[in-house]
């Protein structure tokens, strides 16, 4: 399953790594790319192990706010 988060809080590309790291952390979590100039996060995953809301759990854990998103 593929779910979109959105970021509105990047401001180096540093932040992308660590958003990227955090996220591919998370069981069920196929991979995970963060797009520095949209703030769109792209995450593949398996949704029997791994929810929305646990993405942005991930993605707050590492510092950052995120909210899903249709774009």
């Amino acid at each position: 399953m593929k779910t979109l988060l959105r970021s509105r809080e990047l401001s180096c590309p540093s932040c992308v790594v660590k958003i990227e790291k955090a996220l591919q952390n998370v069981p069920g979590v196929e991979s995970a790319t963060v797009h520095f100039n949209t703030g769109r996060i792209e995450v593949e995953h398996d949704p029997a192990q791994t929810g929305v809301s646990r993405l942005v759990e991930a993605v707050r854990a590492a510092g950052y706010e995120a909210e899903p998103s249709a774009f």
